[in-house]
């Protein structure tokens, strides 16, 4: 465990609140005109999997837990979680559903994710920032728009929709940012 300031902390980050390990889900810090700076964080303790927020003052210290990142390959889901492989020793981790969370639908098959580890055990998950989708039904270009200022909604391969170019059809393959699901660009390959 090592202090930091509380207006270093992150997001994914992990710290030692009270004894217990809590992942930062979300962390904000405020500057009000008048008064003290505070740093406002939402986190869930690992342990349990309950929810608690704290404020601290900016230059509060809080204790961080130090992680080992490592990359696994993602293999396949079933009831109990999502299983990823470690690609040097073949040893395979079973990754509780909540820890990945909303970005579980970008997961494809040997995908490199990069695991938080806590002694052995998986606190946090990162995936790659940019994945490469199919179109597999977009609408038709509407006769007079143009190309700068709309948009349309199109389905990829996972079921998710999101919003295109109108030269996008059926059948491209597209670049999507998984922290928000936002169209980047044409797939290069």
């Amino acid at each position: 465990m090592v202090k930091v300031i509380a207006s270093s902390v992150r997001k994914g980050n992990v710290l030692e609140v009270d004894g217990k390990l809590c992942v930062v889900m979300k962390a904000e810090n405020i500057h009000p005109g008048k008064g003290t700076p505070v740093t406002h964080l939402d986190m869930r303790r690992i342990s349990d999997g309950v929810k608690i927020t704290e404020r601290y003052r900016t230059t509060d210290q809080v204790e961080r837990a130090y992680l080992e990142d490592k990359t696994f390959n993602y293999l396949y889901e079933d009831d109990m979680g999502y299983h990823f492989m470690e690609p040097e020793t073949f040893e395979q981790l079973q990754v509780p559903k909540d820890i990945i969370g909303d970005q579980a639908m970008y997961l494809q098959e040997n995908m490199a994710v990069s695991l938080s580890l806590h002694e052995g055990v998986p606190i946090a998950a990162e995936l790659p920032q940019r994945v490469v989708f199919e179109i597999v039904e977009a609408d038709p270009v509407v006769k007079g728009q143009t190309a700068s200022s709309s948009y349309k909604p199109a389905v990829l391969s996972n079921g998710q929709r999101v919003m295109v170019p109108p030269h996008i059809t059926a059948g491209t393959r597209v670049v999507i940012m998984t922290e928000d699901g936002s169209y980047v660009e044409r797939a290069k390959d």
